[in-house]
């Protein structure tokens, strides 16, 4: 009994320890899952004007991180324009950016491609970001976005 407990302990732990995005302060040259080589990457702007509808592109691409997932630092948006955003998540959800992220532009190795995110998938988002319920509910319509499937991710500025 006292080792069911106690690994039913260690669980809870480990889990509540894993639940939270990484520390540190994503300082230029820090690489994130697999290690990215600068060289080579275009401005996401540039990627995303090449980029059609039903296809899907291998690419490595520059951009400024404006949001980080607050729950687990699991996605993120980047800058593409003015008025646009990439949604990124991380290949096999196997590695997390830290909070301190934000702001600081990213060179990305990875897939790029146009996705239609579902009303139930764009609510989960909105509240790992903490919004509010009334703004939860105010999805309605699913989404035509860049999503951006990362395979490394290295912060440059």
């Amino acid at each position: 009994m006292k080792k069911t407990v106690l690994s039913l302990l260690i669980l809870a732990t480990a889990f509540s320890l894993n639940a939270q995005p990484p520390s540190g302060d994503a300082k230029p040259g820090e690489w994130y899952g697999e290690k990215v080589a600068t060289e080579g990457a275009v401005n996401i702007s540039d990627a995303a004007a090449k980029l059609g509808d039903a296809g899907t592109v291998d690419t490595k691409i520059k951009a400024k991180i404006v949001e980080v997932c607050p729950k687990k630092g699991c996605w993120l948006k980047l800058q593409v324009n003015d008025s646009t955003t990439a949604m990124v998540k991380m290949k096999d959800y196997g590695f997390f950016l830290p909070l301190s992220a934000k702001g600081k532009t990213v060179i990305i190795d990875g897939e790029m491609k146009m996705k239609t995110t579902s009303v139930a998938e764009l609510q989960h988002y909105a509240e790992d970001a903490k919004k509010s319920k009334e703004e939860i509910a105010a999805i309605t319509k699913p989404e035509k976005e860049i999503r951006v499937t990362a395979k490394g991710i290295v912060i440059v500025e």
